[in-house]
């Protein structure tokens, strides 16, 4: 049997250097260098239809997430409790009890208070509705003598409602009452979440055996969310006193409605001051006049000015993680995606959406620096926001 030249392995000539094997292109390769060939615009663009399509699907089911994440979030706050009782020696379902009462003993108490503000306000805010007719009258009869046409003054004087005002203050107020309009379904789901609270260190110390990166990642995001619900509930309830008894003292009415209202709008980061002052300032225009208006906006500027832009923030600290640009952005966002209810978990669920495609994405890394007030040195091994411990590549696919 004669072999032909073509039949013959390919040698190279004398002299020459080998073919390194690399050369020869193997099926990974091609797909990796298929995948390098995608253009960067068009995975851009592929993400961010992803990310749309994702957000449409929330916003239809914004009456189930918040919720069940504000139940979540309840529940997350008090589970070091059962740790505690725990280590002091109590049986298991005794902890659990505990921990279940302390939950709806929460619930129950925001929402009472909240129904009894919003009660107070809808039977309060009508006698002062001849004191907001007659304002809007010398303030419209202020703006004809500066020349404004009687068409844009009727306009003008129709959106001075006061009765809005209560519509904006109830839907505000309302929105956390709201979580009682499917009490059942709450205080099932916080039932369920408390009863599992006790197994939630088992199961992490399971995920942490195969996958101890996404094991770090749920504990800084419970850590940080323990810290930030801590500090920003004391500093609120500190706020929400100092404003209740300065507001009695200039008599304000309903006193204690717009500290609640203050304690409230402490969870809403960045503008939450705004949205609590502007009541009590109202209110202390039509029974005072415009420099009792002034002192309560002064009274409210300081008190929260020094408690919550000078004394919170260094208790805080880090804790959460995200700049001041990112938490107002993230406030936009949610309040868009979710209404009222998410502008006051805003932080926290910020705060989960980093731990899911940041902390557990090592690719994600650069993420975090963009979102911190201020960046981290580069982590080392073993340090539990550094590189992906050995066992745990599964996070990086």
């Amino acid at each position: 049997m004669t072999t032909s030249a073509a039949d013959l392995p390919a040698t190279p000539p004398s002299g020459a250097a080998p073919v390194p094997a690399t050369a020869v292109p193997s099926p990974a390769t091609d797909g990796a260098a298929a995948r390098r060939g995608i253009p960067r615009a068009l995975v851009i663009l592929l993400g961010l239809a992803a990310a749309i399509v994702v957000a449409a699907g929330l916003q239809a089911v914004a009456w189930l997430i918040g919720p069940a994440f504000m139940a979540l979030i309840i529940v997350i706050s008090v589970a070091p409790v059962q740790g505690a009782l725990r280590r002091h020696g109590w049986p298991g379902w005794a902890t659990t009890v505990v921990v279940v009462l302390l939950v709806y003993a929460i619930l129950i108490g925001l929402a009472l208070g909240i129904v009894y503000s919003v009660a107070r306000l809808a039977t309060e805010l009508p006698q002062y509705a001849a004191a907001a007719s007659g304002l809007v009258n010398r303030l419209t009869a202020g703006l004809a003598g500066a020349g404004v046409g009687p068409e844009q003054l009727r306009q003008a004087a129709s959106s001075l409602d006061l009765g809005k005002l209560a519509g904006i203050l109830g839907a505000l107020l309302g929105s956390v009452a709201g979580l009682a309009s499917n009490l059942v379904f709450l205080l099932a789901l916080l039932l369920f979440l408390g009863v599992e609270a006790g197994g939630a260190g088992d199961r992490v110390a399971s995920i942490a055996a195969d996958r101890p990166h996404t094991s770090a990642a749920l504990e800084r995001f419970a850590s940080g969310t323990r810290r930030y619900l801590l500090v920003t509930t004391v500093f609120g309830l500190i706020v929400a006193v100092l404003d209740w008894v300065a507001l009695l003292l200039l008599g304000i009415p309903l006193a204690a409605t717009w500290g609640l209202l203050a304690f409230i709008t402490n969870y809403i980061p960045n503008i939450g001051f705004v949205i609590g002052v502007v009541p009590p300032a109202l209110l202390g225009l039509l029974v005072g006049g415009p420099q009792l208006m002034l002192v309560v906006i002064v009274v409210f500027c300081g008190i929260n000015f020094v408690v919550q832009s000078i004394i919170q923030p260094r208790f805080i600290g880090d804790a959460v993680g995200l700049s001041v640009t990112v938490t107002f952005l993230a406030l936009v966002f949610w309040a868009w995606l979710l209404g009222p209810l998410g502008a006051i978990l805003a932080i926290p669920l910020t705060l989960l959406a980093k731990a899911l495609l940041v902390d557990l994405d090592p690719k994600a890394r650069w993420a975090d620096a963009l979102l911190r007030s201020t960046p981290k040195g580069t982590p080392a091994a073993g340090d539990p926001a550094g590189p992906v411990p050995a066992g745990d590549e599964g996070a990086r696919a």
